[in-house]
């Protein structure tokens, strides 16, 4: 028996996900937060490929920093490597999370990075 949290969320993941759709002109930005680590991805959901993907644990990515510093950081960090792949626009999936504080963050950054939801 699933605890009812996370049921609710993976009800709430299942909800966007039937809307939201990458291709590999804009691709997906997916969004993982766990309660130490951040992580993100570019996939293209026509292919089922990962363009590119990075997390909190990457060695550019500030340690000394609170944690949301450090979501802000990647988010910029994927939108540099999306630009090196020629790519400028993106869905945003916030992977059942609420759109404030570490997710908001990540996408502050991406944005400052060049991206465009």
């Amino acid at each position: 028996m699933k605890s009812t949290k996370n049921y609710g969320k993976q009800k709430i993941r299942y909800r966007i996900r039937k809307k939201v759709s990458g291709s590999a002109v804009r691709p997906r930005l997916s969004v993982f937060r766990s309660n130490k680590s951040i992580y993100c991805q570019l996939i293209d959901d026509a292919t089922g490929h990962t363009l590119a993907s990075t997390s909190s644990h990457d060695e550019t990515v500030p340690k000394e920093v609170n944690k949301t510093e450090q979501a802000k950081a990647v988010g910029n960090l994927l939108a540099s490597k999306a630009k090196g792949l020629g790519i400028e626009n993106v869905v945003f999936d916030r992977g059942g999370n609420l759109y404030h504080g570490r997710i908001k963050a990540l996408a502050d950054g991406a944005r400052e990075g060049g991206l465009k939801f």
